[in-house]
């Protein structure tokens, strides 16, 4: 059999709808030190640990997929700053942006460990973060969260300032929860010369409880912000599916993130990785390519980069999310937390 030219081997990857692979969401890790209502249930099950992808292999897959050409590796959970020793790792990839092989590298936490950590980030290289925080409420905080402490995060955020990180802060929008203090909340944000992006919240994995209950539109969220400020439409991108605002009373901009009512996927150049090795093409489809298999199966990368490139020969052209208000059930099983957000 013929072997493949160098230059097959790094040629980079367009999907069937001709969209360039550029950025990879590499989860580490499926635990987390909190239980958000929106993402898992309070008694989950974890991953035995055998089955995770070690640090060093977690290395190699995000190295093979930058010489594949993604400019953006973005590090998520689960939480990954419980991921034992992952500043390793962090410093590790960093090389990558010392050559100009990556453009960023960054992550998205719940802010529970960022006080000890967001020096030890801006070190290894990390200049932007995204932190989840749904409220600014100690109590309802404490009710989503489930196990979260509001003081901890907001003391892990004015570390992170102070360190230089830019931080972005992502809120879901949940009916009857946050509703009446998003307003506040991008206040709040812009005060600090934080971006503040909602989500919509997205019918993923089995919880406790109805998720219908729970989703609050954007369209309408909007419109009430509209009410109080003047939002202007602009063209500010950050390689996500957010699309911007700018505020004019405060001068910060507000991304609104809609999987539910308006389907963002046509400028989709995103793939997932799970702490397991699994190559998700779509965060709202099952189709997937196992490449724990190929990475453990040889010292190099070739069978790895062929898994890779025949999956992203599969990515879909969109998402199939729905809120299944007559059986409740998620539009994927899978929990937000197994897949990466």
């Amino acid at each position: 059999m013929d072997m493949p030219s160098p230059i097959a081997r790094t040629a980079p990857l367009i999907d069937p709808f001709q969209r360039a692979i550029t950025y990879l969401r590499v989860s580490v890790t499926d635990r987390c030190d909190f239980r958000c209502v929106y993402c898992m249930s309070e008694q989950m099950t974890f991953l035995p640990k055998r089955e995770l992808l070690t640090l060093e292999e977690l290395d190699r897959l995000c190295s093979a997929f930058i010489r594949l050409g993604v400019r953006k590796l973005r590090l998520t959970g689960g939480e990954p700053l419980v991921r034992r020793n992952l500043m390793e790792l962090i410093r590790s990839l960093g090389r990558h942006l010392d050559s100009g092989a990556l453009e960023e590298l960054t992550l998205t936490t719940n802010g529970s460990q960022l006080e000890k950590y967001a020096s030890e980030l801006y070190a290894a290289g990390v200049r932007r973060i995204n932190v989840s925080v749904d409220t600014l409420d100690e109590a309802k905080f404490k009710a989503v969260t489930r196990w979260g402490d509001l003081r901890q995060v907001l003391a892990g955020i004015d570390a992170g300032l102070a360190a230089g990180l830019k931080i972005k802060i992502n809120a879901v929008a949940l009916r009857d929860v946050n509703e009446d203090e998003i307003a506040d909340m991008a206040v709040w944000a812009h005060s600090k010369g934080m971006d503040l992006s909602l989500i919509e919240t997205m019918p993923l994995g089995d919880i406790e409880g109805d998720r219908t209950d729970q989703y609050l539109p954007l369209s309408l969220v909007k419109a009430r912000l509209a009410q109080r400020f003047t939002l202007n439409e602009i063209p500010y991108r950050t390689g996500g599916p957010a699309r911007y605002v700018s505020v004019a009373e405060t001068g910060g901009r507000i991304g609104f993130i809609t999987p539910l009512t308006h389907n963002f996927c046509e400028s989709c150049n995103r793939v997932r990785v799970t702490c397991t090795g699994t190559l998700y093409m779509c965060l709202g489809q099952d189709d997937a390519a196992d490449l724990r298999t190929p990475l453990r199966a040889s010292s190099d990368d070739e069978l790895l980069v062929e898994a890779v490139r025949e999956a992203i020969r599969r990515k879909p052209k969109g998402h199939d999310f729905i809120i299944d208000r007559r059986n409740a059930k998620p539009a994927v099983g899978r929990h937000m937390s197994t897949t990466g957000g």
